[in-house]
């Protein structure tokens, strides 16, 4: 999604109008969403947000309340904000009904103030790397506080789906200058576990793809494969020297000053090395770097391995209720079954039909449709890479030592 120079921005009439009337469809959406037809749901969520943190404060009760206004979805399927469309009356123009229902397309980020365009902050997203002109629709006082070079967390929302303005949706969280270097540390965190905010930077996504296949390209270069199954130590000590390799060309390519720094800034080789916890009893770890997965762990894919080469311990309980587990958990990958078959495709179909209790079932023709319905969740999202770059501003805050509190 391209962004315009905020210097030579100009607010609309048509934004300006939105922006006004949006502070009062907000306000009637919030009571729709708090109006006994939805208290039970709401309330749950409430009551999850308390158990995380131990209590409820009001701003993330807001947030909260927010999040389940316009993204929760409901059993049917349809969200609070649909049906608020869909059921307000009198009806919405066609404007603000559009208007609304663009809502659904939040972002989360933690923001630097650039400056002000008119009416409107301009926040650089350090998440996504992107620049936002975002209003208020309580008006410029409401972002009066903020100056260039602080920060804040926050979600925003298009103003209407066809300009590049955007509004404030729920709190503004205000951060100094000084926080910066820890609030990196936030966005470096969230970028690990939500990858999915690279989809709104093409650029940073694309990137994120190449660091991915270098990655592997170079787990390929030391071990000649991309799985290795081994016994849990024995993957600690390979998984060492694959990152070992790694760090040795990174550092080839750098200056000795910036080569030093990197060495004592990045995780140590025994952090990177380290396999999951959950994986130190395991009989057998299967160490795969996928080209769409990216790197993943998988516990005693040796037993599952051993049943594929010999159909005939179908007939052991154990290994069919290992295979069952694999088929049916969420956390497993498809891409893992599809490695099992490629191994031994001749043993496939006798290793299902036992499984399955069909003495008809054929991989080549019904395997897809059955990782689709087994693994559904899977196939419901365009795959993202295991990898995220960060932007230039982010890479320099997190080399800044972080604010002191006392």
């Amino acid at each position: 999604m391209e962004h315009s120079d905020p210097s030579t921005t100009t607010v609309s009439p048509r934004v300006a109008t939105l922006v006004a009337r949006s502070g009062d469809l907000k306000g009637e959406l919030v009571a729709f969403a708090q109006s006994p037809r939805f208290a039970r749901r709401l309330d749950a969520r409430l009551d999850e947000a308390a158990d995380r943190l131990g209590f409820l404060d009001e701003a993330t009760a807001i947030v909260t309340i927010d999040h389940f206004a316009l993204q929760h979805r409901l059993a049917d399927g349809s969200s609070v904000l649909e049906r608020f469309v869909a059921q307000r009356r009198p009806r919405l123009g066609e404007d603000e009904r559009a208007m609304l229902l663009g809502w659904h397309d939040v972002v989360e980020g933690v923001f630097e103030v650039q400056g002000f365009e008119k009416d409107a902050v301009v926040l650089h997203n350090l998440l996504d790397d992107l620049v936002y002109q975002v209003h208020s629709n309580l008006g410029r006082r409401a972002l009066g506080k903020l100056r260039p070079r602080m920060f804040v967390t926050a979600r925003i929302v298009p103003v209407h789906p066809d300009t590049d303005a955007w509004l404030v949706s729920g709190n503004l969280n205000i951060y100094a200058a000084g926080d910066g270097p820890r609030l990196a540390q936030l966005a470096a965190q969230t970028l690990a576990t939500h990858p999915q905010v690279l989809r709104r930077n093409p650029e940073m996504l694309h990137k994120a793809w190449q660091m991915q296949a270098e990655a592997r390209a170079d787990f390929i270069e030391v071990f000649g494969t991309d799985i290795l199954v081994l016994d849990p130590g024995e993957a600690t000590a390979r998984m060492r020297e694959y990152h070992r390799h790694r760090q040795d060309k990174t550092l080839a390519e750098l200056d000795d000053e910036t080569a030093a720094k990197a060495a004592r800034g990045g995780p140590s080789l025994e952090e990177l090395s380290s396999i999951p916890e959950e994986f130190h009893d395991a009989d057998t770890v299967a160490v795969i770097y996928d080209e769409t997965e990216g790197l993943c762990y998988y516990a005693d894919f040796g037993h599952l391995d051993a049943l594929f080469a010999d159909p005939a311990l179908t007939r052991d309980r154990a290994h069919l209720s290992r295979l069952r587990e694999y088929l049916n958990d969420d956390s497993v990958a498809p891409m893992v079954i599809r490695r099992l078959v490629q191994r031994h495709p001749e043993n496939a179909d006798a290793v299902f039909q036992a499984l399955l209790r069909k003495p008809t079932f054929a991989w080549e023709r019904d395997g897809e449709t059955l990782l689709r319905r087994r693994k559904a969740e899977h196939f419901a999202h365009e795959p993202l890479p295991s990898v995220t770059p960060v932007g230039n501003r982010l890479a320099e805050l997190l080399r800044k030592p972080g604010r002191k509190r006392r």
